[in-house]
């Protein structure tokens, strides 16, 4: 029994410090918490408490190169329960607050003088790292707050899983975009990772926000209740985490209510939080070791379901990463059919000793990624594939720090042209509507798309495209126009739509306007002009001179400037009219093209756009001003403007 519980003890610290140290995953967290819970059944039944057993440990330790330093009192992890009927027990005859537990990375914000003057992570619960730099580009957090004593904000950083999405395209088109893309393939790595870089300019392009939780320290003190604290806050000009006032009567359909919400819920988050509102009661309890007793955490009960594994895909990228793919029998899930889960890379393909035909069970991770929970058969018949499935290169497996991926290094490889191709034509980069991933894959099979500028001579093809399954002449005439309309560009939509490492739409257009838009320009800036140019760091700039001196890239950016029209015009900057203020966008658009259009128009003239509404925000843009949007209510809740469209385009005239 005590080997068990030795094996337990290396194998979930092994998972905690690949997952807090490293940012990887190393196994669900669904094992980790059964592993844990095994651990905590055997530490009570033999009365043995080992002493790197993680029940009594807390956090990682801290290892990077960031500055350290102690917390003033400890940050203890929560005690945690997937019976509602526990809940209602712990609450018994008090009144509580529940809340989302998000899903990132807390960290504590020291306000003094009413200005941000530290910020550090949880780390081990005793000591932190110093991330003050980065934490002041966390997107949505008030750098300055109208409190002029000591203010200690503990609250959760978190990466949405819309930015993630975005993010994680842009990451694939860096350097080093593979092995990236494998560590972060959740927005709570990526949000890790991205909270704690040496650079504050890449926390910067990450869109971290920060929601609030408690006051540490200061005034604090002042409050009876948690949900005075929270007002507080809120008046400050912090988002915090959304809470619902909780009974033991209404615990049940509070819980519920939280469930319907997740399915839509863009912030990660792996649970509940019920604190008792009674500040002063909840101190009084104290804490064990490891948990206080004043709070705890709910997990979701996971639904899972038991399946036939009927194949594995290996899934070629535009980077060459091949990532597997687990297609199984359908079932029902959290209300919706999955047939397929993603297992991100080689090393937990061989973890779950995968095999066709093998029974497995899969749930929704947080309620909403379909996951390979266990393997029940672990027949471990599945291995890399040899050669790439696209264009049969010998493929090659990277181990980057315990984690093995799988690449094609073929530069030739079809799967890496389609993805290049689709990403090319993409709507923030040159926007050509109608020629999705599987026509662009048809034309290049066809033999008649080998480079961008193919695109602009699809009319030598117009024979054969009329003739193919699914096409006739009114689909080419649509391409045709579109393509047409499209070839009447700017530089920064061209810069973005080469792929070139790093450059994502925001760094195109900065990069566009430091070079007044000419793109001869553009293309001969050096390291150092680049570097110069806001947002724009070593690694990138390094990157974009060496795709630039790329002979292939030469010719294919030369045969681009051959058919298309590029507007290099440039206007200086006007009065900055909007300078000081914040929108935030929703609902559909009638004088802007889309939500980034608008977006430019509002950061040309000064101002600032945002995801969320807050306090911060000056108005919302919403052509439906009587809808019940949750970004309506909040506005409405906050006093915050409702504008349409025809009202913003009044306030630029």
């Amino acid at each position: 029994m005590k080997e068990r519980m030795e094996y337990l003890v290396k194998t979930l610290n092994e998972a905690a410090k690949a997952y807090y140290q490293f940012d990887k995953e190393i196994m669900s967290n669904q094992e980790y918490d059964k592993l844990y819970d095994e651990l905590c059944a055997l530490e009570k039944e033999t009365g043995i408490v080992l002493a790197q057993s993680p029940t009594i440990n807390v956090g990682y330790e801290v290892v990077s190169s960031l500055p350290k330093e102690h917390h003033p009192s400890p940050m203890l992890s929560l005690d945690k329960t997937k019976e509602v009927t526990a809940l209602e027990s712990w609450i018994g005859d008090k009144e509580g607050l529940l809340s989302w537990k998000l899903d990132g990375l807390t960290v504590v914000l020291t306000y003094e003088g009413g200005i941000l003057s530290k910020a550090v992570t949880r780390g081990d619960g005793v000591v932190g790292e110093v991330i003050t730099a980065n934490a002041r580009t966390f997107e949505n957090i008030p750098v300055a707050i109208p409190e002029t004593g000591t203010v200690t904000v503990r609250g959760e950083a978190v990466i949405t899983y819309s930015d993630f999405e975005e993010i994680n395209n842009r990451i694939l088109e860096s350097a080093d975009g593979a092995e990236l893309a494998a560590t972060y393939k959740n927005p709570r790595n990526l949000c890790s990772g991205s909270v704690r870089q040496l650079s504050s300019e890449i926390t910067a392009q990450r869109h971290v926000k920060f929601f609030a939780f408690s006051l540490a320290l200061g005034d604090g003190g002042r409050f009876a209740y948690r949900h005075e604290q929270i007002k507080w806050m809120q008046e400050l000009g912090f988002e915090t985490v959304e809470n619902q006032a909780v009974t033991r009567e209404n615990m049940a359909a509070a819980v519920e209510g939280f469930a319907r919400k997740i399915e839509s819920f863009d912030i990660p988050s792996d649970g509940l939080v019920l604190i008792y509102d009674d500040i002063e009661y909840g101190r009084s309890l104290g804490s064990t070791a490891k948990f206080p007793r004043d709070s705890i955490a709910f997990k979701w009960q996971d639904e899972l379901k038991e399946t036939e594994l009927r194949e594995v895909l290996w899934n070629p990228s535009r980077t060459g990463l091949i990532n597997p793919i687990a297609v199984f029998d359908p079932i029902e899930l959290e209300g919706t059919t999955v047939s397929r889960a993603s297992v991100h890379n080689l090393s937990i393909v061989q973890e779950l000793k995968l095999g066709i035909g093998d029974r497995i069970k899969v749930f929704k991770a947080n309620m909403i990624i379909p996951q390979i929970a266990e393997n029940l058969t672990g027949s471990g018949t599945v291995s890399a594939p040899e050669k790439c499935p696209v264009c049969g290169a010998d493929t090659m497996v990277k181990d980057e720090s315990g984690v093995k991926t799988v690449h094609c290094p073929n530069p030739e490889c079809p799967a890496k042209k389609i993805k290049s191709f689709t990403h090319f034509v993409s709507r923030n980069a040159m926007n050509i509507e109608g020629l999705s991933e599987a026509t662009l894959e048809r034309f290049v099979d066809e033999g008649m798309i080998s480079k961008f500028a193919d695109i602009w001579k699809l009319d030598r093809w117009k024979d054969k495209i009329i003739t193919m399954e699914g096409f006739g002449e009114k689909s080419y005439n649509n391409i045709q126009s579109a393509c047409e309309a499209a070839g009447h560009t700017t530089p920064a939509r061209l810069l973005m739509a080469l792929g070139v490492p790093g450059i994502g739409s925001a760094n195109a257009k900065m990069i566009a306007k430091a070079c007044r838009n000419k793109w001869a320009a553009i293309e001969s800036l050096s390291v150092d002009q680049l570097t110069a140019i806001d947002g724009v760091g070593d690694i990138m700039a390094e990157g974009f001179r060496a795709f630039f001196d790329d002979e292939n890239n030469k010719i294919q950016v030369a045969e681009l400037l051959e058919v298309l029209n590029l507007d290099e015009t440039y206007e200086e900057s006007g009065e900055q009219i909007l300078a000081g203020k914040t929108f935030v966008i929703t609902g559909s658009l009638v004088h802007f093209e889309n939500r980034d259009a608008a977006k430019l128009k509002i950061e040309e003239l000064g101002g600032k756009v945002a995801g969320s509404v807050s306090k911060k925000t000056s108005y919302l843009i919403n052509n439906d001003s009587t809808s019940g949007s949750s970004k309506n209510k909040k506005a409405h809740d906050l006093g915050v403007p409702i504008i349409t469209e025809e009202e913003f385009m009044e306030m630029i005239k």
